[in-house]
């Protein structure tokens, strides 16, 4: 499925998952990440541009509104994950790993890490909110680094000076350090940026277990679970289970690879894992 240029500056929706992946490369100092924008090419640069000026509130309700009451469609599991594999990239349409098998990677690594079922089902199913692409909704609304949105903006989110264009600064009660939201209130009551950690969450929220949920809503949520920005807004079950947001990370990270895994083989373990928790149809 093809974009106009405006809306999908990034050549793969892919293509921010690998710039993450650079940025957070295992031995890194935190002053060489802080000169993250020399991994940043000029697609990643202007999908970060888009994806801060656009994200307000009202952006952020109304794509709650449209998607999280979930009565766009029943489909399976494997439905949903077959439907994310028509997602192509057009950039390397013969070397590149399906959707599924980047899922394969991510929870295989986990289960050979001896994880809970719940844990390995999370890898699997982590990425299926990437979806929306496929509803139309432009990249900056599918990807991307998650903040708050309606206080103040933490300057351990990359490329922070591109939220001058926001009209959200415009407004002064957004800009405080809390906003609208009280101390410690809890990362429940805050609304950070739409995409597909809020869209999986409330997909899977009702068959998993808390620890699994909070990988799947914050594991973009970079500037909370690696920077440790943000703390004033959660509460104590937040910081609970941010050790296991910390945890899922850095599967999602360093997991994908250009090996294909052996999905004929390892099929039927999903097959099974996922009839366990999941019923033949959820909303979407």
């Amino acid at each position: 499925m093809r974009y106009s240029a405006d809306n999908a500056p990034l050549q793969r929706v892919d293509e921010w998952d690998d710039f993450v992946a650079t940025r957070y490369r295992q031995g890194k100092s935190e002053e060489e990440f802080r000169n993250y924008k020399a991994d940043a090419n000029p697609t990643v640069t202007e999908f970060y541009r888009q994806n801060h000026a656009h994200q307000t509130l009202d952006f952020v309700l109304s794509k709650k509104a449209e998607y999280c009451s979930l009565n766009r469609d029943k489909k399976s599991i494997w439905e949903m994950a077959e439907y994310l594999n028509t997602l192509v990239d057009d950039s390397d349409p013969d070397t590149d790993l399906t959707q599924i098998e980047h899922l394969l990677q991510t929870a295989e690594a986990i289960r050979k890490d001896g994880h809970p079922r719940w844990f390995i089902l999370a890898g699997f199913v982590h990425d299926l909110g990437k979806v929306l692409c496929l509803y139309g909704e432009p990249q900056w609304a599918v990807v991307g680094d998650t903040f708050p949105v309606a206080c103040g903006y933490s300057d351990q989110i990359v490329f922070p000076e591109f939220f001058a264009a926001n009209p959200d600064c415009k407004i002064p009660g957004y800009q405080t350090q809390y906003g609208i939201y009280e101390p410690n209130c809890g990362l429940d009551k805050v609304h950070l940026s739409f995409g597909h950690d809020e869209y999986i969450y409330q997909a899977t929220r009702r068959y998993l277990p808390e620890e699994a949920q909070y990988m799947l809503r914050y594991h973009s949520f970079y500037a909370a679970h690696r920077h440790g920005a943000y703390r004033h807004l959660m509460n104590e079950q937040d910081e609970r289970m941010f050790e296991w947001v910390r945890k899922f990370n850095l599967y999602d990270l360093y997991s994908k690879g250009r090996e294909r895994p052996k999905t004929q083989d390892i099929l039927p373990y999903y097959q099974d894992l996922v009839s366990d928790f999941f019923p033949d149809k959820i909303g979407w």
